[in-house]
């Protein structure tokens, strides 16, 4: 099976998922702290729980369904970008893809099944393996390090996605905390406090994760680096922003010479990839599978023949449809356009292009395989993402140094196109307008547009300017079941 990882983390989902009701148990044992984990082999099982929460299917089954962090449904890509300026609202399905394209998440409020706000419980969880863990005298140092490390890295991360979409939230971090009434208290912390435990645990993680880990899938040193990276500039800390980054930059990472080739599954384990999704052509999005890939159903619409797969699910649009616009900011040469496109024929035989179809079809991951879903793997994390995120970090103290502009430029000479001009360089404001134009162009469709246009002041002026009336707030409303049942001591995101 392609993902190396997967038969652990089935193990971990015997652990941490409930019986079905429609099957009797065959009771031989009972697990319990008593007797579980005891060996290196069980803590490592029990470790990787910690992976639940990034993965791409449909979701996972714990106490309730949940939402992934990577899904097509709720996942970064409709929580990120399909909200930013370089896509249509799509509205034919009404619902959350409605709220999300449009970039108001009001609707947010009522969720229930699968919100992500859920996920304080997994801080909770992960908050008590670490404790176990420590105490784990049946593991060696370096072992002991090593899953630490991957289950602060997941810690960690959750809470950046938790910061970046209500803000701080209430979160158990000391074990001794647990099953105690703190746990009743719904009372915010101030965003300092929950930025600095972000930023220990994946400091931690940067710390004591293997370069290269032992499976294919699993955390590694650069993933903990980029994210407390991205973690550090969206705080505004553009000292520790470059430190990170230039941590990255010792790791033997590069820049591949063929851009397309970096969502290809033929080329997908590659030197600037840092880390990714592993998917499973064969896999269809259940539960107990590997990750999947189903981004051409959500780009093509359904009457656009597939390559491999079959035609999309978008009724007369793609769910993702990059507007003109974006398409006609390219340089010509820029070999990013390419996997925009502007021009193609239904199955019907009609030909569609810019004067009868609302924008460019994505084609970032081609389906070249199926004959149901797709095997890329999804990419989370790469070395141009990280020197760009380094010359922002530079610029915001330095202003364009030679040094800046230069990883700029070899980002966009990969694609094919000249360096930045005279008026790009001219000041640091300049320059900071290159960047986002640059980050647009070089990471559409990979999870980071809603973060970057808040994080370099243009939201919400710069959705307005494609036609999108944002909501009240670039945050997302905590879910109102959550406020009510936490005794008054839990606050609604402010503009909700």
């Amino acid at each position: 099976m392609k993902n190396s990882i997967f038969l652990l983390l089935l193990i971990a989902g015997i652990f941490f998922t409930g019986c079905n009701k429609d099957f009797d148990p065959q009771i031989t044992g009972v697990l319990s702290p008593l007797n579980f984990p005891t060996t290196e082999d069980e803590y490592e099982a029990y470790a990787l729980a910690c992976y639940k929460p990034f993965g791409s299917k449909w979701g996972y089954q714990s106490v309730e369904w949940e939402n992934m962090f990577f899904s097509p449904e709720y996942g970064h890509l409709a929580m990120n970008d399909l909200c930013g300026d370089q896509f249509l609202p799509f509205t034919n399905w009404g619902g959350h893809w409605e709220g999300f394209s449009t970039a108001n998440f009001t609707f947010l409020r009522v969720q229930t099944l699968g919100s992500h706000y859920e996920k304080v419980r997994f801080i909770t969880r992960m908050t008590k393996i670490l404790e176990d863990l420590e105490n784990a005298d049946v593991l060696s140092p370096e072992k002991r390090d090593q899953l630490m490390g991957e289950v602060r890295m997941a810690r960690g991360w959750t809470m950046f996605f938790l910061l970046n979409m209500y803000g701080p939230v209430p979160v158990i971090l000391d074990p001794a905390l647990i099953g105690t009434d703190a746990e009743a208290d719904q009372t915010r912390p101030t965003e300092a406090f929950f930025a600095d435990a972000i930023a220990a645990d994946l400091r931690y993680a940067a710390d004591h994760l293997p370069q290269v880990a032992d499976e294919y899938g699993r955390f590694n040193k650069g993933l903990a680096l980029g994210t407390l990276m991205r973690h550090y500039l969206m705080q505004k800390d553009w000292a520790n922003a470059e430190q990170a980054g230039r941590e990255s930059l010792t790791l033997g990472y590069s820049l591949e010479g063929n851009y397309a080739s970096l969502f290809q599954t033929a080329t997908e384990r590659n030197n600037e990839t840092i880390w990714a999704l592993s998917c499973d052509a064969e896999a269809t999005g259940n539960d107990l599978e590997g990750n999947f890939n189903a981004w051409s159903y959500y780009c093509y619409p359904n009457n656009m023949p597939g390559m491999a797969t079959g035609e999309g699910w978008g009724p007369g649009i793609g769910v993702f449809t990059a507007t003109w616009d974006f398409y006609d900011s390219f340089d010509d040469d820029d070999a990013r356009k390419a996997l925009l496109v502007p021009e193609w024929t239904t199955k019907n035989g009609q030909l569609r292009n810019r004067d009868n179809y609302a924008g460019a079809v994505v084609r970032k991951y081609p389906d070249e395989d199926g004959p149901q879903f797709q095997g890329n793997d999804v990419v989370i994390l790469r070395y141009a993402d990280v020197l760009l995120m380094l010359a922002e970090a530079i610029n915001q103290q330095s202003g364009p140094t030679v040094e800046a502009t230069g990883f700029v430029n070899a980002v966009r000479n990969r694609a094919g196109i000249d360096d930045l001009s005279a008026g790009d360089t001219a000041n640091k404001d300049a320059f900071n307008d290159a960047i986002l134009r640059e980050r647009g162009w070089e990471l559409y469709f990979e999870g980071f547009r809603r973060w970057d246009l808040v994080r370099f002041g243009k939201w919400p002026s710069a959705l307005e300017a494609a036609g999108k009336t944002p909501g009240p707030s670039h945050l997302f409303p905590v879910p109102q079941y959550a406020i009510d049942v936490s005794n008054g001591t839990l606050t609604q995101t402010p503009g909700y």
